[in-house]
């Protein structure tokens, strides 16, 4: 159960990156300094740098599709690598609607202000840097665990090019035309496993003969 002191504090949390990404989005991120992030949030500047030490952490902190809750996804692994990770992303999902709905806002909500931030990380060139690490570590997990279904060490071209492939495509979701809404989401997901599924099964059907044009 959360205490008192602790939902005080995720509240302000909350309350400062929401303050963050609406001047993000309209003044532009270098623009908007923490002074201005503060005063709109209505909190100390030092209350901002306490929670968030750099302006980055304003975009990438507390990401619920993080490396380690994918990780803790993947240890047991029930079945394969590509249904646990998409059990991830719908388990992670369903999370953030019902956390919405606690806070009392609009229904997807929470997705529209994602869709925003990652339009913001992928006009920054800094941003961008910092998203391909947190990306790098999510490829680094399912290549490791699709290795271990397959009988193949991680860094062997199937599980690399598999795990890219889902990463890249789960990250683009947010800004393809066809996710205009949250409901739209679940199934783009299960395109994106259906697309990386297929590309394995290619690699590994026969590793030493290349496609046919």
């Amino acid at each position: 159960m959360e205490g008192r002191r602790d939902r005080k504090k995720r509240q302000t949390r909350e309350r400062i990156q929401a303050a963050a990404l609406e001047l993000f989005t309209s003044n532009g991120y270098r623009n908007t300094t923490i002074a201005a992030i503060a005063e709109h949030a209505d909190v100390a500047t030092r209350t901002v740098t306490l929670h968030f030490p750099t302006k980055e952490d304003l975009l990438f902190a507390d990401d619920p599709f993080d490396p380690d809750s994918l990780a803790a996804r993947l240890a047991p692994r029930p079945g394969d690598t590509l249904d646990a990770v998409g059990d991830w992303m719908r388990d992670t999902m369903r999370a953030l609607d019902e956390h919405d709905a606690e806070q009392g806002r609009e229904p997807g909500e929470i997705w529209s202000l994602r869709t925003k931030r990652a339009a913001l990380i992928a006009d920054d060139e800094d941003l961008r840097a910092r998203a391909r690490a947190s990306y790098y570590e999510l490829e680094r997990l399912i290549a490791a665990a699709i290795g271990k279904d397959l009988g193949l060490p991680p860094d062997a071209l199937a599980p690399r090019l598999t795990a890219y492939a889902v990463v890249g495509g789960l990250r683009e979701l947010y800004t393809t035309r066809e996710a205009r809404h949250r409901e739209d989401l679940p199934a783009l997901v299960d395109r994106v496993l259906h697309f990386a599924r297929a590309g394995l099964a290619q690699l590994t059907t026969d590793p030493g003969k290349p496609s046919s044009p």
